[in-house]
């Protein structure tokens, strides 16, 4: 691991609930991680404005809209099973593999298969 880079347990896909900051209490899915800068972009929050020249994905060019980053200490991943905000603890199975659980109900969050 690089210095600066923190190692999360918050992956991409994952439903999560700013919980300080200018978009607090708003929830999205994680749509990337972004580990040296300690951020994540969140899909439909903290909307900046942005000016793009004409291209052939949009033709028109103008003042477009996408998602700009959130810090990972602003954010907490939402369990699946309780719907509230949960630290994340990790459950390790007898043949080696570890699972992420919620440490308020226990539930695993991660998605077997």
């Amino acid at each position: 691991m690089k210095q600066g880079t923190l190692k999360t347990k918050i992956r991409k896909g994952d439903l999560v609930r700013v919980v300080a900051g200018k978009e607090k209490g708003k929830e999205g899915n994680v749509l990337s991680i972004l580990s040296e800068k300690q951020s994540l972009i969140v899909e439909g929050l903290n909307l900046v404005k942005r000016a793009t020249k004409p291209s052939q994905a949009h033709p028109k060019g103008g003042i477009m809209e996408r998602e700009s980053r959130l810090h990972l200490s602003n954010v907490m991943m939402v369990c699946g099973s309780c719907g509230k905000v949960a630290r994340i603890g990790k459950k390790i199975l007898p043949d080696g593999k570890k699972l992420r659980t919620c440490k308020r109900c226990g539930d695993v969050l991660d998605k077997t298969s």
